[in-house]
């Protein structure tokens, strides 16, 4: 039977951290689990600095823990850094996790390192498993506790607690107590100590069983995740391909869609989420739904993808003659056109050709009061009344570049240009704007 020292061992050559540069950082509690992690890596003369949080939930009990957690790295030649909670913080198990993290991820800037070991093993991905599933978890809430995510690595994670005590005994290792782990009123504890004991009356290797089914779990999520990855590649974000697409496969798009931007959700999020998109199939300008307080989802017949709230821009630069004009991301380009083209680009190519006397233009955003001579209309009209007969969805209207004498719009940069300055008889300028990405255009 490989010896717990072989296992980590094993694990720092499967990450190739063995002679990582830099420290590799350890959190550091002084239990069993994180005092049996750090003997071991310091044992294979492995360059560590121990992080220990101090929640600051027991009084002087925390204290007494901290600073055995320091006397024992000073016995040990191993380089310590504590820092301790505000008492404001509150006492959930929810807050002391992102409390943790939030620290671990400032010691990993303030050390320059990229590699932060915790002391989770098999027993807590158990207890993790079973309260997800108590709490309605889908197949990827299975896959419980990562072995490795960024730079957070756990070495310990397939061994047992029983292994971890063992091996603390075996070296004459005497970890802190934290009373706190006996308070059933946190939910974990719960679990560990009342529920997993009922559990294993009915599969004595109940740990075990769980944490096959979270290895399973994490396999189908992969084979499911790479699928639904070709089929999101083929859809991309065209509304006529998704609404074609299975319900299921629909609700596995939009939860991919949240979790790749960091967005809160659960399962009646995603579903109004679809169900939004389903419902504007057919919608020609497309509408807005609030997703967070600074972001939407924008769905149309055509397309579908999500937007953030963006300051109007008030760019506005003089175009005087031919030359190169750099613009908000965007470039445009102004050339005498020498012969008349086989057949004019289509508006969205973003070309122009016109026929004017002179370039003496304004390249800006839209601002009240301006009008267009659309191109085969007789008069002018508002450019609002323009861009809603064009279908241009609300949140691009600001972000439009606009060719302009004064009030007066010449070209709607990816729309059309106006019937002032079409060309009769012979074009004298071809307009180009490239880079339109940059700019508003798609999504």
């Amino acid at each position: 039977m490989c010896s717990l020292r072989k296992k980590v061992e094993n694990f720092l050559y499967k990450y190739n951290l063995k002679n990582s540069v830099g420290p590799i950082l350890v959190g550091f509690s002084g239990g069993f689990d994180s005092l049996c992690l750090l003997n071991i890596l310091e044992e294979l003369k492995i360059n560590v600095i121990a992080l220990h949080l101090n929640h600051n939930w027991r009084g002087n009990e925390s204290l007494k823990d901290m600073e055995f957690c320091k006397r024992y790295c000073e016995n040990k030649g191993i380089p310590f850094y504590s820092e301790t909670l505000d008492e404001k913080v509150p006492h959930t198990e929810t807050a002391a996790r992102e409390a943790r993290y939030d620290f671990f991820e400032r010691a990993a800037k303030k050390f320059n390192s990229k590699i932060v070991f915790t002391a989770h093993n098999a027993d807590d991905n158990a207890e993790t498993v079973l309260y997800r599933i108590i709490k309605g978890t889908g197949i990827e809430g299975l896959c419980a506790i990562s072995e490795h995510r960024c730079y957070f690595y756990r070495p310990l994670l397939h061994v047992s607690r029983a292994e971890i005590e063992q091996y603390c005994l075996n070296h004459n290792l005497t970890p802190n107590i934290d009373s706190s782990n006996n308070d059933i009123r946190y939910k974990r504890n719960l679990i560990r100590h009342k529920i997993i004991p009922v559990l294993r009356e009915i599969n004595k290797e109940t740990v075990s069983a769980l944490n096959t089914l979270s290895e399973i779990a994490t396999e189908e999520t992969e084979l499911l995740n790479e699928y639904v990855q070709n089929v999101s590649t083929l859809t991309g974000n065209s509304t006529t391909k998704f609404i074609k697409l299975s319900p299921a496969m629909q609700n596995k798009i939009i939860y991919n869609l949240f979790k790749a931007n960091y967005l809160e959700y659960d399962r009646e999020k995603i579903l109004n989420t679809v169900k939004f998109i389903n419902d504007n199939a057919k919608s020609k300008s497309g509408k807005t739904k609030s997703i967070t307080t600074n972001l939407w989802i924008f769905a149309s017949g055509k397309e579908f993808y999500l937007i953030s709230r963006n300051t109007k821009p008030n760019t506005e630069i003089n175009i005087k003659g031919c030359g190169r004009y750099e613009f908000d991301g965007g470039i445009l380009t102004v050339e005498q056109c020498t012969e008349k083209p086989k057949k004019y680009p289509s508006d969205d190519k973003c070309i122009a050709y016109i026929e004017t006397d002179k370039v003496e233009f304004t390249l800006r955003y839209r601002k009240d009061g301006d009008t267009i001579h659309p191109l085969g209309i007789n008069g002018s009209q508002k450019l609002k009344k323009y861009f809603n007969s064009k279908n241009i969805p609300n949140h691009k209207k600001d972000i439009i570049p606009l060719l302009c004498n004064r009030d007066e719009v010449l070209w709607v940069i990816g729309y059309g240009i106006s019937d002032l300055v079409k060309v009769e008889n012979q074009p004298s300028y071809v307009l180009k704007f490239t880079n339109k990405q940059e700019v508003g255009y798609g999504n």
